[in-house]
């Protein structure tokens, strides 16, 4: 039986956690080995908020991969994270930067280290005026976790009652480019379908491949564990539709994140999904349970470095259906991490 295969110009991730010290060189390596760019998150411990703390971020994640030719295709991009005090002349300073595409917005105390993100996004108008002056995007995890009222909203729909505030901004602001990060429900890729080429959404690989039942299979799963967390299957349906539609508006970011198993297996476990070691044969896994392989270059390799005016990559990726088995552990600095399906068979995987 012949074994199928793909090849695809060589891809890029668009939302990606490394964190920092022996942990981010710990991890590097599964996306530099396979991705020719990704755009590198700022939430640290502290936050990357300035251009030089995101210029000081990228040299420690080049001088991790220095020593590794087969990585050396490998191009860091940066964000900066937005705060109440984040100033106009910050904005400017961060665009001048080739080396920086977006700058995060983190509603507070929404996921992972976003405890200093922006309490009121109402009062950011000044700063969206000059990102989109100066060509910077705008990168939203989109999630509302208070009403009106203070009261606190339900997290199966955080994503959906976001969708106000995000249609406040594009109408204040529609030449603001705005990327919404990890999109996991029907009525946020309805939105963005309808709101026109400014405006484009990342989907990663878990988000496609699972519901909110993979959080409770056999017991709690808190490797399957995200913000926003998995929704039901009609919104998996949905994503998964729009991801292999041919839509430029959907492209590939992973948001793999690494944690300590220790932060994870605990009784008030971190927020993340650890998918870089197998990102994109999990996508192709995706991709093919709809027959829709074809699609995989356009969503992977096409469309996000179009959105960010950014050549495509030259160089390719050859996937091969081939089941392998995850290992239950990868290091993690003094630690290890457990990622997605550890000890389980991923269908597809990156040709030596």
């Amino acid at each position: 039986m012949t074994q199928r295969t793909i090849t695809l110009r060589r891809p890029d991730d668009w939302h990606l956690h490394l964190r920092d010290g022996e942990e981010m060189r710990s991890v590097l390596r599964h996306t530099a080995q396979v991705f020719g760019r990704a755009l590198i998150m700022p939430n640290l411990k502290p936050p990357v908020r300035q251009t030089c703390d995101a210029l000081n971020y990228r040299r420690r994640i080049c001088q991790a991969f220095d020593s590794s030719p087969e990585c050396g295709h490998f191009n860091p991009f940066m964000t900066i994270y937005l705060t109440d005090d984040t100033s106009t002349t910050d904005i400017v300073i961060a665009a001048t930067s080739e080396r920086i595409l977006a700058a995060k917005l983190y509603p507070a105390n929404a996921t992972t280290n976003s405890a200093a993100g922006v309490t009121d996004i109402g009062k950011l108008d000044p700063i969206f005026r000059a990102m989109a002056k100066n060509g910077l995007v705008l990168s939203i995890h989109g999630e509302t976790l208070i009403n009106a009222r203070g009261k606190e909203i339900d997290i199966f729909d955080r994503e959906s009652r976001f969708i106000e505030t995000l249609d406040l901004i594009i109408r204040k602001h529609p030449g603001l480019r705005i990327v919404v990060e990890h999109v996991t429900t029907r009525k946020m890729v309805e939105f963005v379908q309808a709101a026109g080429p400014n405006v484009a959404a990342t989907i990663t690989a878990h988000h496609l491949l699972y519901n909110r039942n993979a959080l409770f299979t056999g017991g709690i799963r808190p490797h399957h564990y995200c913000l926003p967390v998995l929704k039901r299957e009609e919104d998996r349906q949905a994503l998964l539709a729009a991801a292999t539609s041919g839509n430029p508006q959907f492209f590939l970011g992973t948001d793999s994140a690494p944690h300590a198993r220790g932060t994870k297996e605990t009784a008030c476990g971190c927020a993340g999904c650890y998918t870089a070691h197998a990102a994109l044969p999990l996508y192709a896994e995706a991709f093919d349970t709809v027959g829709a392989l074809e699609q995989l270059e356009n969503f992977a390799s096409h469309f996000g470095a179009d959105f960010y005016r950014l050549p495509r990559n030259t160089g390719t990726v050859t996937l091969i259906q081939k089941p392998w088995t995850v290992p239950l552990t990868y290091p993690f600095g003094n630690n290890v991490l457990v990622p997605l399906r550890a000890g389980e068979e991923v269908l597809w995987q990156v040709a030596d």
